[in-house]
């Protein structure tokens, strides 16, 4: 459906939040039907969260020890700080300390935190930030909040990704995959605005739709 040169349109980052176009956002059936269907798939997803979550406290003294959900400050709409919540798929500890352009650190990932993470379970908690108006199901997937202030500073256009709700999945992981340093960021950034630019029902539904293909084929990070 998407050719990926469309969504790496150069021009895409030399907009600012006043002239990247809204697309269904500025229409207020778009917003409510958007929203409707956030709800509904989040309330439906309530149960299997909890059966996944009971299944991670007998399975995580084993293979993942620690607790079963994880909290991280991440950017929201209007660039404003939010706590987001995932199942926790590394080794804990007390703060970030990776930088904005590191790479992932392999080596906290425990055995079952990487199926979790594969399988993009992990990310399943965050029907929860759904439920409360922080996130969307489809939209910009949001940034560590210290690395997304670096990244404010050095990636053309980041500021404008955040005039909508952040989402759970978005068009940058099923057509970009992982994404990870200020230049790759500036990649998802080109997509963020293309899908802000052309938002409507067809493109969250193709987007959902590709996220699902992602999950059964187990291609997250």
């Amino acid at each position: 459906m998407f050719d990926i040169q469309m969504i790496e349109a150069p021009e895409l980052l030399d907009r600012d939040e006043r002239s990247v176009g809204n697309g269904g956002f500025s229409s207020s059936s778009f917003l409510i039907s958007k929203r409707f269907f956030d709800v509904c798939v989040s309330l439906l997803l309530l149960p299997v969260l909890a059966v996944i979550a009971t299944f991670l406290l007998v399975l995580n003294p084993f293979y993942n020890r620690g607790g079963v959900f994880y909290t991280q400050r991440r950017m929201g709409r209007e660039c404003k700080p939010f706590v987001a919540w995932k199942f926790r798929s590394m080794v804990d500890t007390k703060e970030v300390k990776r930088g904005a352009d590191a790479p992932l650190e392999l080596d906290r990932i425990t055995p079952l935190g990487g199926f979790l993470r594969k399988s993009r379970i992990d990310e399943l908690p965050q029907v929860i930030n759904v439920l409360k108006g922080d996130m969307s199901l489809i939209g910009p997937r949001p940034d560590y909040y210290d690395h997304a202030l670096e990244f404010l500073e050095r990636v053309p256009g980041y500021r404008a990704r955040h005039q909508i709700r952040p989402g759970i999945s978005g068009l940058a992981q099923t057509e970009l995959g992982y994404i990870q340093g200020v230049e790759a960021t500036g990649r998802k950034v080109r997509a963020d605005l293309y899908y802000i630019s052309n938002a409507s029902l067809r493109l969250d539904t193709w987007v959902f739709w590709r996220t699902l293909s992602v999950v059964f084929k187990r291609a997250g990070a």
